[in-house]
């Protein structure tokens, strides 16, 4: 017999290293992606129903008809917003404002409480990104199926069902362009114009813009987005604390982890309750173990929670090794949820609220701007009266036509030349040339305070403006 030895191929399966997002290399090998697991649990359910709700809302809506426009439009071109019966204008910007305060501390008090849950349930991008992984899912396999085939060289069949897949996710990119820029243009003439090739290149490059941007984030970028590219993740943490509600893994209960036979008792093998079948990593959006303690990554979608949650249900184990928790519960301290940071962000949030809707019931229907002559401080006309000049810039902020007095008060005498009376269509801005007049008897000083009234004359509330302004007369 030959002493040569004979060369052997290690043919032996690597093991798949489940902190995808750590390896490095070519982030698109397909040994370092991301092969997201589906899964299944009352959390993933209530994930699904509410981006669903959401979504639906978001598509449905530019579609909602009022009286002869769409319930909400951002009329750019007009600057206006429409929303329903309400017609909001740059001079209501801090309605806007303090609506936007309002979702801003709405999120920070969430995230005190239920730390990123924002980000797992309602965040476009982790809904858009569900909805790609399920086309993957439907045309391509399962994740162990999709990461033994990205492995292989590429077959016929293959290659018809990548390019259905990205066939679908430029189509649901493609209807979330059109759905978006369908906000600030009606969205009938934008659908039937884009399809017919007969919108604008700018109205075109904005669709394809947005288009592309969800092919690109929730196709191939996915936790790229979360982790390196939102903001979110980085200041998150000055909001958490350890009573904020988190995914946590309890650590005393679970280690020492490691596999073993569902009849056999975990304590007589010096075990936890964790078998180490990593499904919580497996079915994470963003590649993490959660084992390891609190990340910045974790987006608190619960996936690892249901996965842990059956796999104990398996074992025959008390559900719960992997839940929403705090770290104080994990500690073993008690959970303090009335505490001062989220009675704070609590309280300025139902301030704010109060002063949206103080801001609100004083929106008025109508403005008047008052821009006086700066050419000429004053004239004297042919009948000899002190005569000043003003621009009137009348904006009917209702969508049906009203009548408009105008008249001035502050000086007695004066005299008004122009018109008095205008009717305006919905939304229409009406430009008003006037001249004052006075005897010089009855300027008793150089400069005088006068007001400008704009009384509505249609409908039952006969509401009026007051706008401030001078008449200059001789030094």
């Amino acid at each position: 017999m030959s002493k040569d030895k004979i060369d052997v191929k290690d043919v032996t399966p690597k093991e798949f290293n489940p902190k995808t997002h750590k390896s490095s290399g070519d982030r698109f090998n397909p040994g370092n992606r991301i092969y997201v697991r589906a899964a299944k649990g009352i959390y993933q359910q209530l994930r699904r129903k509410m981006g669903w709700f959401f979504m639906l809302l978001f598509l449905l809506t530019p579609w909602i008809p009022y009286g002869d426009r769409q319930a909400i439009l951002i009329d750019i071109g007009k600057q206006q917003y429409n929303f329903f019966g309400l017609t909001l204008w740059p001079q209501d910007l801090t309605l806007l404002a303090t609506l936007f305060m309002i979702l801003a501390f709405a999120l920070f008090f969430v995230t005190t409480f239920l730390g990123r849950v924002w980000c797992g349930y309602l965040c476009p991008q982790t809904v858009w990104t569900f909805i790609f992984i399920w086309f993957e899912e439907k045309l391509e396999g399962s994740a162990n199926k999709r990461r033994k085939q990205d492995s292989m060289p590429l077959t016929g069949e293959l290659r018809l069902r990548k390019l259905a897949k990205h066939l679908c996710w430029f189509a649901v990119g493609l209807v979330t362009g059109l759905t978006f820029v369908g906000y600030f243009i009606p969205v009938r003439e934008l659908v039937v114009g884009f399809f017919t090739f007969n919108t604008s290149f700018v109205v075109t490059f904005w669709v394809l813009f947005f288009s592309v941007i969800t092919y690109a984030n929730a196709g191939w970028m996915r936790s790229i987005v979360c982790i390196h590219m939102c903001p979110y993740a980085r200041f998150q943490s000055a909001m958490f604390d350890k009573d904020t509600f988190i995914v946590g893994y309890d650590t005393k209960r679970g280690e020492t982890r490691g596999p073993r036979g569902r009849k056999k008792d975990p304590k007589e093998l010096g075990l936890g309750d964790c078998i180490d079948c990593n499904l919580c990593v497996q079915v994470c959006p963003t590649g993490i173990d959660i084992r390891d303690g609190l990340q910045y990554e974790c987006i608190n979608c619960g996936a690892c929670v249901d996965a842990c949650d059956e796999t104990m249900d398996r074992m025959g184990y008390a559900k719960g090794l992997i839940s929403y928790t705090t770290e104080h519960k994990l500690e073993g301290h008690k959970v303090d949820i009335m505490r001062p940071k989220l009675i704070g962000y609590g309280v300025v949030m139902v301030a704010m609220v109060g002063l949206f809707f103080l801001l609100l019931s004083s929106v008025q229907p109508m403005g008047l701007d008052v821009i006086r002559d700066r050419s000429q401080l004053f004239k004297t006309n042919s009948d000899g009266l002190i005569e000043n000049t003003y621009t009137l810039k009348i904006l009917n902020k209702t969508q049906q036509p009203e009548t408009y007095d105008l008249s001035v008060k502050g000086l007695d005498g004066l005299q008004w030349y122009g018109k008095q009376r205008v009717t305006l269509q919905a939304g229409e801005i009406f430009t008003l040339p006037v001249s004052l007049g006075i005897d010089p008897y009855d300027l008793t000083t150089p400069m005088a305070d006068i007001t400008f009234v704009l009384q509505r004359q249609s409908g039952d509330d006969k509401k009026e403006i007051e706008t401030e302004s001078r008449f200059i007369g001789k030094m």
